[in-house]
């Protein structure tokens, strides 16, 4: 009946590090897993603890610097046409969807076609607007 303690725990320490995510607690969980294969086989408890602390150990001296490097790596940088997501642009011809004009400067470079993100809204030449997304070769804008 051991081995269901050790089942319990590896089963609380894994949803521990579901929640959690740093994998602080998974090392812990495998540890009480193999504790309980172990223990179900019929060694004596003693030897199930060496198990877990022998495995725990190991996983965790594996495991954590590989999950130290990826959380270090550096965030996925936005190129192309996703990069003019969330810059500024100036309205240089009116944006009117409904008559299929205008156009903007986005962040004082590029000129893109524009349109209204907002189906209805008209904006003037001179206003400061926002690109919201990109669709082909046109900027969708908004206030």
């Amino acid at each position: 009946m051991e081995w269901i303690l050790w089942l319990v725990a590896a089963c609380m320490l894994g949803v521990g590090e579901m929640h959690q995510g740093g994998l602080y607690l998974l090392p812990f969980a495998l540890g009480a897993a193999l504790a309980g294969v172990v223990s179900l086989l019929g060694v004596s408890t003693l030897l199930s603890v060496l198990m877990f602390v022998a495995v725990s150990a190991v996983v965790l001296a594996t495991l954590r610097p590989v999950a130290r490097r990826h959380r270090r790596m550096a965030p996925a940088i936005r190129t192309g046409a996703a990069a003019l997501v969330g810059k500024r642009a100036m309205v240089l011809e009116r944006i009117a969807n409904d008559e299929g004009v205008g156009c903007v400067r986005i962040d004082g470079g590029e000129v893109w076609t524009a349109r209204s993100y907002d189906e209805d809204e008209v904006i003037a030449a001179g206003e400061r607007v926002e690109v919201v997304e990109i669709r082909g070769a046109t900027a969708l804008v908004m206030h």
